[in-house]
């Protein structure tokens, strides 16, 4: 096999694994390869901390942070075990300690954006809503109303009656896509209303439902 072939290989089956398209996970697999530039950081993503956020949290920067796992538990440890590490070696309370895990792996490309610690993906998308607070809850706690308010899909309560921010499992006629929650937080007049979807199987999935829920929203928004 020649390199441009073996490369090609390597470009997709990071395509498989993430979900991305092809030209993101070609970058990202040049990226790897070249050498960066002298005082550049070799990053593959960016946390979602700033430095000076992590650094003030914890007493140290990113390339700090990065060359301590590095040579602690390593890439190959696992989330748990270098939460855990971050924690008990360096005193860092628990919060800050999976900060710093995920910081870590969106840093050296163990983790893309929007996936969580068990591999899985979420996506979250809000909108200010005139709606009622209690109207909004009525129709979703109803089993055929809320078949109206999200048609084409079934989604089946996964929370305790009551809770601020119900949760469902979805499903269509393709089979089961995760669960989402609701969560409406009145701004004076108005409401402003979150969908976070999560254990979604790869990025590709999660964009289709991020962009499903944007649309959601604002058909919700004119109705």
């Amino acid at each position: 096999m020649t390199t441009q072939e073996s490369f090609k290989k390597r470009v997709r089956a990071r395509m498989a694994a993430t979900g991305e398209r092809y030209g993101a996970a070609r970058r990202t697999l040049l990226a790897r390869a070249a050498p960066p530039p002298a005082g550049a950081r070799a990053w593959v993503s960016e946390p979602d901390l700033s430095d000076d956020t992590i650094g003030e949290g914890t007493g140290r920067g990113w390339d700090e942070w990065v060359a301590l796992v590095d040579a602690g538990p390593g890439r190959d440890a696992g989330h748990t075990a270098i939460a855990a590490w971050v924690a008990g070696e360096h005193g860092v309370s628990g919060w800050w300690a999976q900060s710093v895990t995920v910081g870590y792996e969106r840093i050296t490309g163990l983790r893309v954006p929007g996936q969580r610690p068990d591999g899985t993906f979420s996506v979250s998308r809000s909108r200010l809503l005139d709606v009622d607070r209690d109207t909004l809850r009525a129709l979703l706690d109803d089993d055929a109303d809320r078949a109206g308010l999200v048609p084409g899909l079934t989604l089946a309560p996964r929370s305790r009656p009551g809770v601020k921010s119900p949760r469902f499992g979805v499903s269509d006629d393709d089979g089961e896509h995760g669960v989402a929650m609701f969560s409406p937080d009145p701004v004076g007049s108005r409401l402003r209303l979150t969908v976070t979807h999560e254990r979604l199987g790869s990025a590709a999935e999660a964009e289709l439902w991020k962009a499903f829920w944007a649309d959601w929203l604002a058909a919700l928004d004119d109705a």
